[in-house]
């Protein structure tokens, strides 16, 4: 168990619905329900009385190229210590539910002008990316995998050049399915938003990466 968080950082999340989880947008401290939440319960358990600051700043229905337009005052007015980004997957869906299709190369250099310029303006900040994922609990999302597997490899290539830690999600997912440990309808009904189990087993492979558990 290590601290990783001393007094006073600031713990950005970011990203889509899956990290939004209906935060209050009047509360600033408000994390939702999900991972983001857990994360913090966990931290807070573990070291009593610390004050790290968490904040989640997911908005969802966004996109790579939404997080650039909201990099002014979702990432550099929060001064983050430590960012954690986990988006794509709108990338895919608005291909399938409303022929908006995102290309790989796009998504690629949209999502790589968004780290070059965390890097440049906040360079001491820590930068975990997390894969976005599919759960086959509906059959007909399959297909999404033509779409979504390059983008997943483009994270692992974009953390290999600026990210500190990666969360291969979509492996994790996979294996905890294929070990039987959960059925894929017990971690996400529609295949894409976590239920509270799913949330739970993000929060924790987060807390693993960074070795806090």
């Amino acid at each position: 168990m290590k601290r990783v968080w001393e007094d006073g950082d600031v713990v950005l999340f970011q990203g889509d619905s899956i990290t939004d989880c209906g935060r209050s947008r009047e509360n600033p401290s408000d994390l939702g329900f999900g991972y983001a939440k857990s994360i913090q319960t966990i931290y807070n358990h573990l070291f009593l009385d610390n004050e790290v600051v968490f904040i989640n700043r997911g908005v969802s229905g966004n996109r790579v190229r939404d997080l650039l337009l909201r990099y002014e005052q979702d990432f550099l007015a929060v001064k983050p210590d430590f960012i954690s980004i986990l988006i794509g997957i709108n990338d895919t869906w608005r291909r399938y539910s409303e022929n908006d299709t995102t290309s790989t190369e796009r998504f690629t250099n949209e999502y790589e002008t968004l780290l070059s310029q965390i890097k440049r303006d906040m360079p001491d900040t820590g930068i975990m990316l997390m894969s976005p994922f599919l759960i086959h609990s509906q059959p007909d999302k399959i297909v999404w995998h033509e779409d979504l597997d390059p983008k997943i490899i483009a994270v692992y290539e974009l953390a290999k050049k600026y990210a500190d830690f990666v969360l291969p999600l979509e492996c994790i997912f996979d294996d905890v399915v294929l070990n039987g440990h959960f059925s894929p309808s017990e971690i996400s009904g529609d295949g894409v938003h976590p239920e509270l189990l799913g949330h739970s087993i993000i929060a924790v492979e987060y807390l693993k990466a960074l070795e806090i558990i």
